[in-house]
């Protein structure tokens, strides 16, 4: 009896880090969904964060938890995972979005959880305990997924360049100061159903490896699914500013046309990434997609420095996440 209450003590204490990792998610990732539309004025700050919580909340009623799938029994062998190798990815995952929300680095905190899982995992059994083509197709969306955003987002800024080009600008700049509110939207919803699912996969991964959750069921618990959507949705509500000051501001300088352009590139790639049930990183997505509205406009509106020292955030991400997590491993070893 007395190893059971321990064991439940330890699930308990590590649902709870992940409810924290979800929270940081939001609130590390918030810039994602809002910096665009904060940028070019559309909405006040504290506005903008509401708007994007709401739509973080009701993603929980139009996506399949398709990703969650991925990240629960997509990326370790069955049997690999206990508590100890979930302790260890969710401090790397922690430590690594730590560290770039406090220099302002838009990194990714999917990326960061998945290095987590690779670190601990890699540090319990090797890399005989990892799921090949779950860990393959989630690093090719890190290249996959701002490619895509900045096609999306560039095609969409010359379609909408062709379709106004006998309006004039102030026209086109009202017109866009509304749309940009349902870019915002859908981006928020993506950004909550892709997100979400993640931190849902990983409290499956462990109900299934200390036996509250059947390894058969088909989804995990509806309260996991709650929890996870209602954190996020909280984190996004406290902001990142730091982070939105770099996504808005010192990549490009954007107009409610290029807002709207760049937010409806990144949806689309973050509802085919949703749809296909692979983990992506938001941050990269609406990064591509803002770099491709800069550079339709022309090359020299895009401060390519800032950008390259963004992609290095991301190279850097699931080796440095990794790290980290597999040092908690052994840590958690001698903590219970």
């Amino acid at each position: 009896m007395a190893t059971v209450q321990v064991a439940l003590w330890v699930v308990v204490l590590l649902v709870a880090l992940a409810i924290a990792f979800d929270f940081m998610n939001g609130f590390h990732d918030a810039a994602n969904s809002i910096a665009t539309v904060v940028s070019t004025g559309v909405l006040r700050p504290g506005q903008a964060v509401l708007f994007a919580a709401f739509f973080n909340l009701v993603a929980i009623f139009v996506f399949h938890l398709s990703v969650a799938a991925t990240v629960g029994k997509g990326i370790a062998q069955p049997g690999v995972v206990d508590v100890h190798v979930v302790f260890g990815a969710l401090v790397g995952a922690i430590s690594w979005n730590l560290v770039t929300w406090y220099y302002g680095i838009p990194s990714s905190s999917s990326h960061a959880l998945i290095g987590g899982i690779v670190g601990a995992v890699m540090a319990k059994t090797g890399a005989s305990g990892l799921v090949a083509a779950g860990i393959w197709k989630t690093v090719a969306f890190i290249f996959v997924s701002p490619l895509l955003g900045f096609l999306l987002g560039s095609l969409m800024m010359v379609a909408v360049a062709w379709i106004f080009r006998r309006s004039t600008p102030s026209r086109v700049d009202r017109w866009f100061r509304r749309l940009q509110l349902v870019s915002a939207g859908a981006y928020s919803l993506g950004h909550g159903g892709n997100d979400a699912q993640k931190t849902i996969g990983i409290i499956w991964m462990l109900l299934i490896a200390t036996g509250y959750a059947s390894a058969g069921a088909a989804e995990p618990p509806l309260w996991t699914i709650v929890a996870c959507y209602t954190a996020i949705a909280l984190g996004t509500m406290f902001g990142g500013w730091r982070i939105v000051r770099t996504m808005g501001q010192k990549i490009t300088k954007l107009k409610p046309v290029g807002g709207f352009c760049a937010e409806t590139g990144g949806a689309l790639t973050l509802f085919i990434a949703t749809a296909l049930g692979i983990p992506v990183s938001t941050t990269h997505t609406i990064t591509g997609a803002i770099v491709g509205v800069g550079a339709t406009q022309r090359m020299s509106a895009v401060r390519w420095g800032v950008a390259g020292n963004i992609v290095w955030a991301w190279i850097f991400t699931i080796p440095a996440a990794a790290f980290v997590a597999a040092i908690a491993y052994w840590v958690s070893l001698q903590i219970f």
